[in-house]
């Protein structure tokens, strides 16, 4: 269904080629989940499919990618729509109409197709999607999570052969992210639609690929293989794979009930062992040295600790640097959030989770000012946000929303940093050496469009941080990050707390919980429905428990999902990281 012959693409203006020696085949009717580290090409290899490279993109395609015998390289996209449906990283930038369900009919009107089958079709996808509640919302007003529903819902109804999709669950929850992969693999099994994604959240697709397909770094010719087989060989793997690998698992498993079924020595080896905290500075990434880890107090906005504090650079911010007090936000008529109450202490890592749409981006929109309490209250110290002035609030809580590009306006990266020392009053080359602290190799004459997914996080932070507020608010900073990205990230975060720097992130990633948060606090339709200790939260529930923790609970325990409080604390403290695991059989060793 999908062929490329000996493809290379080389854009205009680059050096080498973004993607070259692609000799591969994708059959009719099989889930192809192409995996790698940002910037080996992902991307590029998706938009040969649909016909964007080079046509809308630009550049010279070398050799040949036909899709049902139709080649690329003389069918523009539009002459492929029928064929072809695709899903990009960014839901906004695919969207052509205004409210829900006219998205969902526009690719049909397009085709031409008939009133009563796009009908028939639109009320499908509501119900698959779990979409039907929001069919005449306008898209605007969704979360981030509920407009990529919506694009992915877009491109199911015309029924395409063939589905392209660039990190379709990046903005998921769990659970909606379970909903939609089950829909890509009845499409697969049940009419025979061809699918290739690139996803970097692999612990939740590589169960249901047919075929990985491995771009190991920039220019090098891609390998294909079982996918089992491929993650032995792969530079990025999930958890369960990583577990594998460090407990010497042959063949490796794929799946959390796979990998169960060998752990029971593990099991043992660990038994009498006490997992370090996330969060505690000594353990690693799953995903390799986070070189961030040695930022100095200067380097995350923070004054140099005189000779005799020793306890850090923020050591003098104690108690809560954040408070919501029974607090309540409508959006128009709709409450979106209800009688919250939450403090958040200095040094202290939260993440909120729950499900798309439960409030967590507006809680965090509040903390700076940007929604006014309708009742309850929000204080930052002393101050109400959305009574602080910008210049003021900024010293005091910095938000990163879920698309860094909100905060990026100027035409280069010294010119963003420029005008962000300027907004924070500091000294100038603040903020471009906590960019090139953040992430090593970003130029200075770059637009922060042309950034990759990573880089982009980092100068967003970067501008963020020039200002050192007490408070930092991230909204779904792991999407389009890969594995490594994600280790400098949690490294970076780790040391803003130690320096005494409150951290909040909304967050669908799981494993980045895990391995991060001291505390997890769970929104359910604009309400608190858990507050606690990472450990305890997670385990409690089947769709925010990391493999992991999953993997290594005792059968019989209630598991790491279920069972009750009494039965999880005999059970004892749970595991829930790669690395807690590696550094305490070293530990013992």
């Amino acid at each position: 269904m999908i062929r490329f012959e000996d493809v290379s693409v080389v854009y205009d203006g680059a050096a080498k080629p973004a993607i070259r020696g692609v000799d591969l085949t994708v059959p009719e009717g099989e889930l192809a989940l192409l995996v790698g580290p940002s910037g080996v090409g992902k991307s590029t290899l998706l938009n040969a499919v649909c016909g964007l490279v080079p046509h809308f993109t630009g550049g010279t395609l070398r050799g040949r990618v036909t899709v049902d015998g139709r080649d690329t390289r003389t069918h523009p996209p539009r002459e492929l729509a029928d064929v072809v449906g695709t899903v990009g990283q960014d839901p906004l930038a695919h969207f052509v109409t205004d409210t829900v369900e006219d998205e969902l009919a526009y690719g049909m009107e397009s085709l031409g197709l008939p009133r009563d089958t796009m009908r028939r079709r639109v009320e499908e996808t509501l119900d698959l999607l779990g979409l039907t509640e929001l069919r005449d919302r306008p898209i605007a007003s969704l979360s981030g999570g509920q407009q990529q529903r919506v694009a992915i819902g877009s491109v199911l109804t015309p029924h395409p052969r063939v589905l392209v999709l660039d990190e379709p669950t990046s903005a998921l929850d769990p659970a909606a992210a379970e909903e939609v992969l089950a829909v890509l693999q009845r499409l697969v099994h049940d009419l025979g639609t061809t699918v290739l994604l690139a996803e970097h959240r692999l612990e939740r697709v590589v169960q249901y690929a047919d075929q990985v397909i491995v771009l190991p770094s920039p220019g090098a010719a891609p390998e294909a293989g079982a996918p089992a087989e491929m993650m032995a060989l792969s530079p990025v793997r999930p958890p369960v794979v990583a577990l594998g690998r460090l407990a010497g698992w042959s063949p490796l498993p794929l799946t959390v009930r796979d990998a169960r079924r060998r752990a029971a020595p593990l099991r043992e080896r660990l038994a009498g062992l006490t997992p370090p905290g996330p969060g505690c500075p000594g353990t690693r990434s799953t995903a390799g040295p986070a070189r961030a880890n040695s930022l100095s107090p200067a380097a995350v906005g923070a004054d140099p600790a005189p000779a005799r504090a020793p306890a850090g650079a923020l050591a003098h911010l104690t108690g809560p640097a954040a408070v919501a007090d029974r607090l309540t936000v409508r959006r128009g008529r709709a409450e979106v959030l209800r009688g919250v109450s939450l403090t958040v202490a200095a040094g202290e890592t939260v993440a909120l989770m729950g499900r798309n749409g439960a409030g967590k981006s507006t809680l965090l929109a509040t903390f700076v000012g940007m929604h006014r309490p309708a009742a309850g209250s929000v204080r930052l110290g002393d101050l109400a946000p959305h009574r602080t002035r910008p210049a003021e609030l900024l010293r005091h809580a910095g938000l990163v929303p879920q698309d860094p590009r909100d905060l990026l306006y100027a035409d280069t990266v010294a010119a963003e940093c420029a005008a962000a020392d300027a907004d924070a009053q500091a000294a100038a080359g603040t903020c471009r050496a906590l960019v090139a602290e953040l992430l090593p190799g970003v130029p200075d004459d770059a637009h922060p469009r042309d950034l990759s997914e990573g880089q982009r996080l980092a100068l967003a932070l970067a501008v963020i941080l020039g200002a050192r507020p007490r408070l930092l608010l991230l909204d779904e900073p792991t999407r389009g990050l890969d594995y490594a990205a994600k280790a400098r990230l949690v490294g970076v975060l780790r040391a803003l707390a130690a320096a005494g720097h409150a951290v909040v992130l909304a967050t669908h990633d799981v494993e980045l919980a895990a391995e991060l948060a001291h505390r997890v606090v769970i929104l359910a339709d604009g309400e608190v429905v858990a507050d606690g200790p990472t450990a305890e939260v997670v385990v409690a529930s089947p769709s925010f428990a990391p493999q992991v923790a999953k993997i290594l609970s005792p059968a019989g325990s209630g598991g790491a999902a279920g069972g009750s409080a009494g039965d999880r604390a005999a059970a004892g403290t749970p595991w829930l990281t790669v690395a807690q695991v590696r550094d305490a059989l070293e530990a013992a060793a």
